[in-house]
């Protein structure tokens, strides 16, 4: 029994760095972007390639990670994808004609920068991430 009671607080005491695992995403904006708020569903047709301008008539682009934990999930919670099935959409969107990939960046910092030097870019980044430059849009 005693055995049992510890290894419920063992797996008890793991839980909170489990879901801590996961940094708070941002999404940042350069500050030509007028709006300071974006719903989910903007940001996943923005990202997606189905909408290039905000309700507030700014015009967008999207910029991406190219791999890792924060790229993952940005992907999950705010696109609904994993990023294979998010490449294959834009790759298709890229194939038929409709569309070009987004810009694809080694490292938040990168992404940071990209984005405070480019008019209408929004990206990603983790909330520990330096983002001097740059709005943060609250997604609703």
């Amino acid at each position: 029994m005693k055995i049992k009671f510890c290894l419920l607080l063992l797996v008890a005491a793991m839980l909170p760095s489990a879901s801590q695992a996961y940094a708070e995403v941002l999404v940042i904006a350069n500050n030509s972007v007028k709006s300071a708020t974006v719903a989910k569903s903007d940001l996943r047709d923005v990202f997606t390639g189905g909408l290039s301008s905000l309700k507030d008539g700014s015009k967008v682009t999207p910029v991406l990670l190219k791999a890792g934990g924060v790229n993952d999930q940005f992907l999950s919670e705010y696109i609904g994808k994993n990023d294979a099935a998010f490449r294959a959409t834009w790759r298709s969107l890229v194939f038929s004609g409709q569309a070009s990939m987004p810009k694809s960046l080694d490292s938040e910092a990168a992404v940071v920068d990209y984005v405070a030097h480019n008019a209408g870019a929004v990206g990603y980044i983790s909330a520990a991430t330096p983002h001097d430059g740059v709005k943060v849009l609250a997604v609703r």
